[in-house]
């Protein structure tokens, strides 16, 4: 048995528990879901550790409330948020997060469950995939295109072809640990 973990995860403490006990693990909790969601939109430009750092006060001043609550945020909310230092003081990225919950809940007034939708898009298995060295795991899929293209076409932001890709790792949906990851 390996005690190695994947070649991305620094020795930074936060780090490793994000990668020993989140990334990579199936998770269908529909808040967890929108978070990882919006805080991979905020990575966009910046390292995944500064996310994480952070990741605290996103859940304070977003996470934290249900989703709907979210939707419903002001302009005037939405500029103080950005005075927080310990968020990414981007209005764009921050609005998103707003924009990507009127999304959500307009999905699910359509009757769509949106933790079975997510999961539709690897027919509801976890993507096992060969991952020798996690610099040749893939930045985007063709099915992380079409979450994509879908996300977008129904009005969420920040949520590129490699942004869902980094989700479906994060959430579990496509587990690309290293083949001699611990976490494998």
């Amino acid at each position: 048995m390996t005690n190695k973990r994947c070649g991305w995860c620094s020795d930074d403490p936060i780090y490793i528990e994000y990668h020993d006990q989140e990334w990579g693990k199936s998770n269908r909790d529909e808040q967890h879901l929108f978070e990882m969601l919006c805080l991979e939109g905020q990575q966009a430009g910046l390292s995944w550790i500064t996310v994480l750092k952070k990741r605290e006060s996103y859940r304070a001043q977003f996470f934290n409330h249900p989703i709907q609550t979210i939707a419903n945020f002001t302009e005037q909310e939405l500029a103080l948020k950005c005075q927080d230092a310990g968020l990414i003081r981007h209005i764009g990225k921050l609005t998103a997060i707003r924009d990507n919950a009127v999304a959500w809940q307009n999905m699910k007034a359509q009757d769509i469950d949106m933790v079975n939708w997510l999961w539709d898009f690897v027919d509801q298995q976890v993507q096992l995939n060969d991952v020798p060295d996690y610099k040749l795991a893939p930045a985007q899929t063709e099915t992380s295109q079409k979450l994509s293209k879908v996300l977008k076409k129904n009005g969420f932001k920040f949520v590129g072809p490699t942004t869902c890709y980094a989700f479906m790792q994060a959430v579990g949906m496509v587990n690309d640990h290293e083949n001699d990851c611990i976490s494998r």
